[in-house]
């Protein structure tokens, strides 16, 4: 996609602050030189704003501090102003009720940090789940030159002689003990070696995904999304990015002349390539939302039918993070879909270069982890959207981790009508529930839990476990982490707290999974349903205040993004009125 760089020099938004003799010129410089700046720091060289998610109580994140440095340090080099800024640090293995309650505030601060103050360019720092897509988001709202640097994943873990996958692993074991397969003992042991270095999950759970989402979409460095987090190498695609973004604000190359449908389409294929989270989709849509492409569900299911799932990481297959890094990382999958014909060869990215460009010379260092078409883990990859009189505005379920034999499974529900309801009965013996029926989990959704917890992926009950039966159907308004695995049936809408069909699914209903013919069906007459419907009572009340109740009131549905209706579209970054 050709691309004009705007004329250098010019006048940066960054001078309306500091730039001149004026009494609000003096003002702005003069507190800043508090900090030792010399003048000539404020003589017209691009500002850049360093977003960091940084903080002890995000242990994904609790790296960046590093990173900042090395970001600085490129900025420098690249004739650029350097400003580290704070900003809202939404961890997902700590934050009640749920990280994704959160990415929409963090979102809107990072959009006002940036409208407010005097920055012309922006390089994200980010690494657990949520910080990606919310610090993409806000910058795509301000339409900024913008980078994105993550973190890195952790180093593999390891137990016994076996490879570590977190979360993967936290979910398997957890089962075992329920088994009786594993002892308690033996679980607290395996903890000390599932995360023995910074950075986020060493799985493709979600923050692997977005980190190459990120780049996919062309919005970080070729190369950034699988270094590990303590790998040098990391720290060097840091700096460059400093450099980098200094260059863009000179070219006035924005968010908007990056994302466009095709680098979406290009991320919806590269997600299908290396089985990718389903979180994805939400975040993709929130993302697309901010910009003004019209993405939906039935886009992630046409873009990605045909996508074979090639590189084998848990949780669909058996490698991490590590050996996706040392095999060649995302410039392999994303030249293979470039010689498949998937790729749109010519999207732009923040290097400059297009997408085909920048990988047309990379090569696969080992095949075992990055497969061969033939050898792939599916050949229909890609996130399935299935939609029916469930689920009329669509749900998503991942086949790369799903067991084939129940992708068309018709079975008996067994229903909990919310998170409190599950934990109070599923360890009870007298459940009545066998490996042939559908688990129905309700009131998760974006409303409903609130926030769309990682819920969705629900253990099953110890009787069945003890059959050796690991899977099951299961059905939820629910998302479900990255690094679970499962034939789980997430994000259904509408959701059951705004009123959708599976607010009405009842013990013994039949339910019909057809993932072939993209069919989720409940076995009612659409008179029942109406019935049904008619005869609904929301289950709670909206909060009483607090950004809890402006949540309630204004998110959307997961299949829009689950984005604050008020927070879509790009609103630009105006200078604004200078009052002191």
């Amino acid at each position: 996609m050709a691309f004009t760089p705007a004329p250098w020099p010019r006048k940066l938004r960054s001078q309306e602050w500091w730039g001149g003799t004026s009494r609000d010129n003096i003002y702005h410089r003069g507190w800043m030189k508090n900090q030792g700046y010399p003048h000539d720091m404020f003589d017209g060289r691009p500002v850049i704003g360093i977003l960091n998610t940084w903080s002890e109580l995000n242990p994904c994140n609790a790296h960046l501090d590093v990173l900042a440095q090395k970001v600085k340090n490129g900025i420098y080099e690249a004739g650029g102003f350097p400003v580290e800024v704070p900003v809202f640090s939404v961890s997902e293995s700590t934050f009640r009720p749920t990280a994704m309650m959160f990415r929409n505030l963090a979102a809107m601060a990072v959009e006002e940090q940036i409208r407010g103050q005097p920055i012309d360019g922006v390089v994200c720092l980010v690494g657990c789940d949520k910080t990606t897509p919310s610090l993409l988001m806000g910058a795509a709202s301000c339409d900024v030159p913008t980078i994105m640097v993550t973190g890195g994943p952790m180093l593999n873990g390891h137990f016994r002689g076996e490879r570590v996958g977190s979360g993967t692993h936290l979910w398997k074991f957890s089962e075992m003990v329920k088994a009786g397969t594993m002892t308690q003992e033996e679980f607290l042991e395996a903890e000390a070696g599932m995360s023995r270095s910074a950075g986020s999950c060493n799985t493709m759970g979600t923050a692997s995904t977005m980190a190459s989402m990120a780049e996919a979409l062309g919005m970080a460095l070729s190369g950034n999304a699988a270094i590990p987090a303590v790998d040098s190498r990391r720290r060097t695609m840091a700096q460059l990015s400093g450099r980098r973004i200094v260059q863009m604000v000179k070219d006035d190359l924005k968010p908007s002349d990056i994302l466009t449908k095709q680098a979406f389409e290009n991320a919806i294929r590269t997600n299908a390539a290396i089985g990718g989270s389903t979180n994805a989709v939400i975040h993709l849509l929130a993302i697309a939302g901010r910009v003004g492409i019209d993405l939906t569900l039935d886009d992630w299911d046409r873009c990605g039918r045909d996508v074979p799932t090639i590189v084998n990481l848990m949780p669909s297959g058996k490698y991490l993070m590590e050996e996706f890094f040392y095999a060649g990382g995302l410039p392999v999958v994303i030249k293979r879909l470039g010689e498949m014909g998937l790729l749109h060869n010519d999207a732009l990215t923040v290097s400059g270069e297009t997408a085909w460009e920048q990988v047309r010379d990379v090569q696969n260092h080992n095949d075992d982890v990055i497969l061969s078409n033939e050898r792939a883990l599916t050949q229909s990859g890609g996130i399935v959207v299935v939609k029916g009189n469930l689920a009329p505005n669509g749900a998503v379920l991942k086949p790369s981790a799903a067991t084939p034999a129940l992708m068309t499974h018709r079975g008996r529900a067994v229903v909990f009508e919310d998170i409190d309801d599950y934990k109070a009965k599923i360890n009870d013996e007298a459940l009545d529930i066998d490996e042939t029926c559908v688990m129905v989990l309700k009131n998760c959704g974006p409303k409903g839990y609130p926030g769309m917890a990682e819920v969705g992926n629900m253990g099953l009950p110890p009787k069945v476990l003890r059959k050796g039966i690991t899977d099951m159907v299961r059905i939820s308004d629910a998302r479900m982490s990255g690094t679970a695995y499962g034939t789980v049936v997430l994000h259904t809408s509408p959701e059951a707290a705004a009123g959708g069909p599976l607010a009405i699914v009842r013990d013994g209903d039949m339910i019909e999974l057809d993932v072939p013919n993209r069919r989720l069906h409940l076995d009612l007459t659409d008179e029942e349903i109406a019935r049904r419907l008619a005869e609904w009572h929301p289950a709670a009340t909206a909060p009483e205040g607090g950004y809890a109740m402006l949540h309630h009131l204004h998110v959307g549905g997961a299949d829009t993004g689950a984005d604050l209706d008020f927070l879509r579209g790009c609103r630009g970054a105006p200078v604004g009125k200078d009052s002191h």
